[in-house]
């Protein structure tokens, strides 16, 4: 199993094995990281540039671990373990079922010399900077790539004991269960009408 850099459980062999379509391709195939952060790789924008913007990947001449910018974050509504589904009620601060997995992490580095660059969010709460500098590589001369899963949290918590994988043939845990029925009649009593005349015989 892969590690994080605390070394506990990923729970999976190989992240590139989940690792979806990156968070800078455009839906025609084009580089979206070669149009906006050129200035943090202008050789890689350089030769993107030469191609039309073109992706390498998309147009079959790399795999996404080639790339020094590939990135895939989760944007799933359900647990990519066991299944469940997240349920958020309005005007609630309880924790979401869901939380975001790292199978594999933005080179430490690279993140960094971003950080003392001081690139910071803007106020739209897009990701830190960081998340878009050049990728590094890693000891192993690879290089190193955030890659995300969702997970929910029980989930999530079974993998970084070190004894769950990701592929799993998994149940939700009841517990999980019983928090998502719960928030479920929540919403259902949140929806409920009564009339004025329900609410006068009360």
């Amino acid at each position: 199993m892969e590690k994080t850099p605390s070394g506990t459980s990923v729970g999976v062999a190989d992240p590139y094995e989940r690792a979806g379509v990156c968070d800078h391709v455009t839906g025609d195939g084009r580089c979206r990281y070669a149009v906006e952060h050129a200035q943090h790789d202008p050789e890689f924008a350089a030769e993107r540039r030469a191609d039309d913007y073109r992706c390498p990947v998309a147009a079959d001449d790399w795999a996404w671990r080639d790339c020094p910018h590939y990135r895939d974050t989760a944007t799933s509504d359900e647990c990519a373990r066991c299944g469940l589904d997240e349920r958020r009620n309005a005007h609630s601060d309880a924790r979401p079922l869901l939380e975001e997995h790292h199978l594999s992490y933005a080179d430490e580095r690279s993140e960094s010399a971003e950080q003392a660059s001081g690139e910071t969010a803007n106020s739209a709460g897009e990701r830190n900077e960081s998340a878009e500098q050049a990728s590094s590589t890693d000891g192993a001369g690879e290089l190193a790539h955030e890659i995300t899963v969702t997970l929910c949290r029980w989930c999530h918590a079974k993998v970084h004991g070190s004894w769950a994988a990701i592929d799993d043939d998994a149940s939700p845990d009841a517990a999980a269960l019983a928090e998502r029925e719960g928030r479920k009649s929540d919403e259902l009593a949140e929806l409920g009408f009564e009339t004025a005349a329900e609410r006068d015989a009360e």
